[in-house]
């Protein structure tokens, strides 16, 4: 499990130097993300390697929220202020990203047999 993570990261790290040394205008760990992605489905030992950290990251992913909860808890003085826009721009972010979502699904599934 523990080569799985460092694959991760190191996907990760990739992605990054590659972003700052192209000068691309997309984050690093995004670059990398897709990195990945083009390694899981050209080899399956990676996969193989990968799947156990990733399960165990997924399993554990409510644990990653929780600075987020911590830092809006924090600095809830300042959300107040901007909370009508906050809520319009969170609303407004997941219906574009449901519908484009749903919108590759449909066109991945049209293209298999």
């Amino acid at each position: 499990m523990l080569d799985g993570l460092l694959i991760l990261l190191a996907f990760q790290f990739a992605g990054d130097l590659l972003v700052r040394t192209l000068g691309l205008p997309l984050p690093g760990p995004v670059l990398g993300m897709v990195l990945l992605l083009i390694a899981l489905t050209t080899r399956a030992a990676v996969l193989q390697r990968v799947a156990p950290a990733a399960n165990l990251l997924i399993g554990n992913l409510t644990l990653l929220f929780f600075p987020i909860g911590i830092g809006i808890v924090l600095e809830w003085e300042r959300y107040s202020k901007h909370g009508l826009a906050l809520l319009v721009s969170i609303v407004a972010g997941t219906i574009i990203a449901l519908v484009l979502v749903t919108a590759l699904l449909k066109l991945l599934l049209r293209s298999q047999p």
